[in-house]
């Protein structure tokens, strides 16, 4: 064995992150691989193939790039994912509560029922990511780019999503009793028959947004904009920033519920759209040299 060989194998076994690969134990991680680019680019650590179940508890995997990797049900608590590549990977059911994401990609990833509470997602792009039933609770999205994005009956209450980007996302059915849009894109969207209430939509874009049967008792809506939003069967009542000039934007009906003083207006043929398919992701990078250890 290489004296690289084994400063790569001590390195792994001092993260943890390859032990059971290294001394034999239950199956892990599939394959763990350290590229090498150039001499003066910091190094790279690849995760790619399946580890089931992976304790990966506050592991510094800053600009960890997970390439095609299976970490379902995985453990991340407090780790340092920052910069991090987890593009087209399956983390559904994982633990990322506390971690650090910050400026993390997350593009066409799969994170059904995973764990974020309070965990740093400061502009993180997560472009048709899958979170439904995710929690996000606590969560700071500020900044974050989750186009066309899915998180159908996900938990965003006290989640910080000021300016980030949501755009043709699924946020139907979800929890985001006192989460914070303000400033955010969310035009097109389907935010249907969720719990608003409390929410900051203040100076956020709801143009041709969905908001049919959701809660949104308490929002604070000034500055917002409602053009073509569908307000059909929604609660705003209490909410505040909410004139009959920006009610008038809207396509509402008898059923919607209004502070006192103003009225819906119904519309026709109001327009429908469909998240657009999460994009592929990118090919792994070229590298020069390879080291590979492998549990099989």
């Amino acid at each position: 064995m290489t004296q690289f060989a084994r400063t790569f194998l001590r390195r792994l076994i001092a993260t943890g992150v390859a032990a059971a690969a290294v001394t034999g134990a239950a199956p892990a991680l599939a394959e763990i691989q350290l590229q090498w680019q150039d001499r003066d680019v910091a190094r790279m650590v690849s995760l790619g193939g399946s580890c089931n179940q992976c304790e990966l508890s506050g592991r510094d995997l800053a600009g960890a790039a997970f390439t095609g990797a299976m970490f379902t049900n995985a453990t991340l608590v407090g780790a340092n994912l920052r910069g991090a590549e987890m593009v087209g990977s399956n983390f559904s059911g994982s633990d990322f509560s506390r971690a650090e994401l910050t400026g993390a990609g997350m593009v066409g990833a799969n994170f059904t029922g995973a764990r974020f509470s309070r965990a740093d997602m400061t502009g993180v792009m997560a472009l048709g990511a899958t979170l439904v039933r995710a929690r996000l609770d606590s969560a700071n999205l500020s900044g974050a780019e989750l186009n066309g994005a899915n998180l159908n009956t996900a938990v965003l209450s006290g989640a910080n999503l000021q300016a980030a980007e949501l755009n043709a996302a699924t946020l139907a059915n979800v929890d985001a009793r006192q989460a914070d849009f303000s400033n955010a894109e969310i035009s097109m969207s389907n935010l249907s028959n969720g719990d608003f209430r409390g929410a900051s939509f203040r100076n956020a874009e709801l143009n041709g947004a969905r908001l049919t049967g959701g809660d949104f008792a308490g929002a604070d809506f000034r500055g917002a904009d409602l053009n073509r939003a569908d307000i059909r069967g929604a609660n705003l009542s209490r909410t505040r920033g909410l004139t009959q000039e920006k009610v008038g934007q809207a396509c509402g009906d008898a059923s919607t519920v209004l502070p006192a003083g103003l009225s819906a207006r119904s519309c026709r043929g109001i327009l429908r759209t469909s998240p657009p398919r999460p994009p592929a992701p990118p090919a792994p990078p070229r590298v020069r040299n390879l080291v590979i250890a492998s549990s099989q």
